[in-house]
């Protein structure tokens, strides 16, 4: 194994057939893909000029009813989507109602006490500024 090793980190140490074996796969593999890709392109481009004239021709109809199947998709994914906000959020308000303390409970409850706190004093301080006007009022 440690013999294995050494080779592998020294190419230049392997045996010249081994060398040889590595080239001539590489040199299939990359020519089999080489010819691959060129079969695909040639492929392409005569799927193109046969299909081009349909497409020229059923434009005023694919283009319309390509930009419906678009919109239909979306609207179906934007609803699905918002429905599982809803079930999301209708969920989340029953086990916060049943008082199963969902995740987010406490920050909903000192946020409900900050607005309490801050409207007691918004109401003090308008029955203050209503008493001091029309106390002013009545001394002129």
């Amino acid at each position: 194994m440690a013999e294995h090793q050494q080779q592998s980190q020294h190419p230049a140490q392997q045996p010249r057939s081994h060398q040889v074996v590595k080239a001539a796969t590489a040199a299939t593999a990359g020519g089999s893909l080489l010819l691959l890709s060129g079969l695909i392109l040639a492929s392409t481009v005569i799927a193109l000029t046969v299909v081009t004239p349909l497409l020229v021709i059923f434009s005023p109809v694919l283009v319309p009813a390509v930009i419906t199947v678009c919109l239909i998709i979306f609207g179906f994914l934007a609803s699905g989507g918002f429905g599982v906000a809803a079930l999301t959020v209708l969920s989340w308000i029953y086990r916060y109602m049943t008082g199963r303390q969902p995740p987010g409970t406490e920050q909903i409850d000192q946020a409900r006490m900050k607005l309490a706190s801050k409207a007691r004093e918004m109401k003090d301080k308008a029955e203050q500024f209503g008493q001091q006007h029309v106390s002013g009022a009545q001394s002129s």
